[in-house]
């Protein structure tokens, strides 16, 4: 890593962003669920605990270029790239538009719905949107399923109002 770059997160920077952008990681699997997690910043340390916390090693991960995947990428049974840099999206089956599809859902339902989200809340936005992601019928989960699954979620669990003071 370069001098410049140490220390600074694994976000784009430039015209493209990078400034205002909130660090997200996400696993999706192909066809099957998602898991998010919000970061403030991403290092090879935090990403590869929540890739131990997530994913299983037999998998085969892919990936964009990032220079934060390959140490990572040796620990499963086979690490492939693309590189959008160079204008590839798609090697065969190849290709990181699961988790493209995941990060369009989220940005349309976010901005259609909410709008505008504290950092603190970050968490409970994404842990919703890997929720419909992973319960979505493309899956064969339709809503009285899905409400079922929600409802269930909730079992044990209490809320409450905190009244303000």
């Amino acid at each position: 890593m370069s001098p410049r770059r140490r220390g600074l997160p694994y976000t784009k920077g430039g015209k493209t962003g990078g400034v205002a952008k909130r660090s997200i990681v996400a696993l999706v699997e192909r066809d099957g669920k998602a898991r998010a997690q919000h970061m403030n910043t991403i290092t090879a340390k935090n990403m590869a605990e929540f890739m131990a916390l997530n994913a299983d090693l037999r998998s085969r991960l892919h990936t964009d270029e990032s220079k934060l995947y390959p140490a990572l990428g040796r620990a499963f049974a086979s690490h492939e790239t693309v590189n959008h840099v160079g204008k590839e999206y798609a090697r065969g089956d190849v290709h990181t538009n699961s988790a493209e599809g995941f990060f369009g859902l989220f940005k349309r339902g976010f901005n259609g719905i909410y709008q505008h989200c504290g950092e603190q809340h970050l968490q409970r936005y994404l842990d919703e949107y890997s929720f419909r992601w992973s319960n979505r019928s493309k899956l064969g989960i339709e809503d009285a399923r899905r409400a079922v699954i929600a409802t269930q979620g909730g079992e044990g669990k209490r809320l409450t109002w905190r009244r303000p003071d």
